[in-house]
């Protein structure tokens, strides 16, 4: 029988952190293929149709961002792996289209667990395309207690309406759509306040912390599925 499992392409020139990685991913059910340069990163793209890519940045012939927006384009996660910990680095590579950035050395369960997100992610959109509940317009979305429907702009908490400000409610939505995923600052502000508004990052913590008040008042400090990741973005993460 076909083994359907997922296949994860893991794209290092390091073949020790390539043997980490295969053996973690395999253990946990996926399939692995590798590549060690980017010109062979895209040809196991064609050839093992991969669902997944850990992406490092570092590649010996290319770097990793130069090809990361054509892994993306052909329908693949990607979670980049890398030791560049530079800011501008971790927002280059989430624009152009990654859905995680992990820096090295990490935590093989770390890896694991934005794998799974990344791949959930993934699923969403795919589900929205062909007209299910993942994602745009017929968004409805369950975490806790809370739960959020797109189509009908309803954010109900313990089964009450939850009346949000335009601005928090488009900001929450914004990040129902890439539930899992980190969405930088910039995007959030060129989409909810317009072209010009990027660096206004003031906007985004005004309207997260009205977001947080409103649906997660009762929650323990540190728990919130609203994350800020310093400098880069916000994530909603639903294993909170």
């Amino acid at each position: 029988m076909k083994d359907t499992s997922p296949c994860v392409l893991v794209i290092d020139d390091d073949g020790a952190i390539r043997a980490l990685l295969r053996r973690s991913l395999e253990e946990a059910g996926y399939r692995v293929c590798e590549a060690d340069s980017a010109a062979q990163a895209l040809l196991m793209r064609e050839a093992q149709a991969p669902a997944l890519a850990l992406l490092d940045l570092g590649l010996p012939d290319r770097d990793g961002l130069d090809i990361l927006p054509q892994l993306v384009g052909a329908g693949l996660a990607v979670v980049v792996l890398s030791a560049r910990h530079a800011i501008a680095q971790k927002v280059a590579a989430l624009d152009l289209g990654a859905d995680d950035y992990v820096t090295k050395p990490f935590a093989p369960d770390e890896m694991l667990a934005r794998v799974r997100t990344a791949l959930r992610h993934r699923a969403r959109l795919a589900g929205s395309a062909g007209g299910g509940t993942g994602g745009g317009g017929g968004t409805l979305l369950r975490f806790a207690d809370v739960e959020i429907d797109l189509a009908a702009r309803l954010v109900r908490k313990g089964g009450q309406e939850v009346h949000l400000a335009p601005k928090e409610y488009a900001l929450l939505a914004e990040l129902v759509r890439h539930a899992g995923q980190v969405v930088t600052h910039a995007q959030l502000l060129r989409t909810i306040w317009g072209p010009g508004h990027e660096s206004d990052v003031e906007y985004l913590r005004v309207a997260a912390r009205g977001i947080r008040r409103k649906l997660e008042g009762d929650r323990p400090t540190g728990a919130s599925a609203l994350r800020n990741e310093p400098g880069v973005g916000y994530r909603l993460d639903l294993a909170s």
